[in-house]
């Protein structure tokens, strides 16, 4: 376990941004030859195996090309079948795993890389399947409990862009207007990933709300969707029965409270099931400052959240929300993105990372690798301030919880963040942030 835990702590130090193996509808690369072969090219990197799955007609004749992309050795076996020799880093080996008739898997068997993620699926197309042979649309089945989830090292979508992570100041005025609209909408979730979403303004997380103690907020809620939905302010104190109350479809409401208590506070649809509408996007923060909030450098806010795969109401994916098992996390509702495009600092600079665990069914532990944090504000109150002379390694959030931490990056480089539950981490959460001189 410690092998796998430091060869996690590698690959997120080494944050090999882009790269992937080009991919259609999950299949990935390949050429079809007359004569029946079809030859795939595979890439291994991020401690994963992409394409996670190749799919093949049965009796086709099928030939890897397996190619590393990262510093660590890999290999790759197939099951009942040959075996690549261990790759540096470019190197790569032909696999003529033979005519296929059967599923089969393949994997990476260097010291806990498979359990850490590293294998993928070759599975047969029923007759009528789509891709070759009847070319019926089928809906793509999300990963069941347990397997490895969407694949982190494939390619996001051509004109993808992160999620700004960058928290404006709060505005001069005391009183904050805003109009949320339900959408339903289709997101890129994870690389080459869409899943649909019902969202707060077409974002999940909704956008994030920020003023001070003492100021009025005034939400109006309209359901642009398809069935009913409401929204619930952790920030507010009143009474839940109108301004919380569900409304259908092209109704609206005015939701208005007064921030009373500083913290960094989650909102969320209230609607029963509330776990489904949570874990279908419907969350998002409200940032109330402290009194006398010092000014920094920069200001980051990270939500982070599970993420469940497959079709909406699917009894699949309702199961795994039950069971805490999800596809994959999240910070800002894309898995992986700021590994991809790095949060910016300078060094020198004093960064403020505000951090909200919009769960549904997880808390977090963030945790930035290469510093200290000498400032820990956590639920409302101060639990370090650099005057201090102890530090902090972690943020550690319940579900629902919110806070912030403060840190000064000590020179120039690459600082990954992780969800310090390195299932989480390896799993989606995690990012960097790129520090300049």
């Amino acid at each position: 376990m410690a092998g796998v835990l430091l060869t996690v702590l590698a690959v997120l130090v080494a944050g090999t941004p882009g790269g992937g193996v080009e991919a259609a509808g999950g299949r990935g690369a390949d050429t079809t030859g007359a004569s029946g072969t079809r030859t795939v090219r595979v890439e291994l990197r991020g401690m994963r195996v992409s394409p996670a799955t190749v799919e093949v007609p049965s009796g086709t004749r099928l030939v890897l090309e397996v190619v590393n992309r990262e510093a660590m050795g890999h290999d790759l076996r197939i099951e009942n079948g040959p075996r690549t020799p261990v790759l540096g880093r470019g190197e790569s080996a032909r696999l003529e795993v033979g005519t296929v008739t059967a599923d089969r898997t393949a994997w990476c068997t260097v010291a806990g890389h498979r359990a850490a993620g590293m294998s993928m699926r070759i599975a047969v197309l029923e007759t009528g399947a789509g891709g070759a042979g009847g070319g019926e649309e089928h809906e793509e089945h999300a990963p069941a409990a347990g397997a490895a989830g969407p694949d982190l090292a494939a390619e996001f979508s051509p004109g993808w862009a992160s999620r700004p992570a960058g928290l404006p100041p709060a505005g001069p005025g005391r009183v904050h207007r805003v109009t949320l609209r339900t959408v339903e909408k289709d997101i890129e979730v994870a690389p080459g990933v869409r899943q649909r979403m019902w969202t707060f303004g077409g974002t999940a997380p909704g956008p994030t709300l920020r003023g001070r103690v003492g100021d009025t907020f005034e939400i109006t809620l309209v359901n642009d969707g398809s069935i009913g939905h409401s929204i619930d302010f952790h920030a507010g104190a009143l009474a839940p029965d109108r301004p919380m109350r569900t409304i259908e479809p092209g109704e609206s409401l005015v939701y208005r409270f007064t921030a009373g208590r500083a913290g960094a506070w989650l909102y969320h649809c209230g609607t029963a099931p509330m776990l489904q509408h949570i874990a279908n996007g419907m969350y998002g923060a409200v940032i109330v400052d402290p009194p006398q909030l010092p000014e920094v450098d920069r200001e980051y806010l990270l939500v982070a959240s599970q993420l469940y795969l497959g079709a909406v109401g699917g009894e699949g994916r309702v199961a795994r929300m039950r069971a805490n098992t999800p596809d994959a996390w999240a910070f800002n509702g894309v898995a992986g993105q700021y590994a991809r495009e790095p949060l910016t600092a300078r060094a020198g600079e004093r960064i403020r990372f505000w951090v909200v665990a919009a769960g549904p069914g997880g808390g977090v532990a963030f945790h930035v690798v290469g510093t200290v944090f000498d400032t820990v504000y956590q639920e409302g109150a101060h639990r370090l301030r650099p005057e201090d002379p102890g530090g902090a390694q972690v943020l550690g959030l319940s579900t629902a919880q919110g806070g912030f931490v403060e840190a000064v990056f000590p020179e120039a480089g690459r600082y990954p963040f992780v969800d310090h539950d390195m299932r989480r981490a390896e799993a989606g959460a995690h990012g960097a942030v790129e520090v300049r001189r």
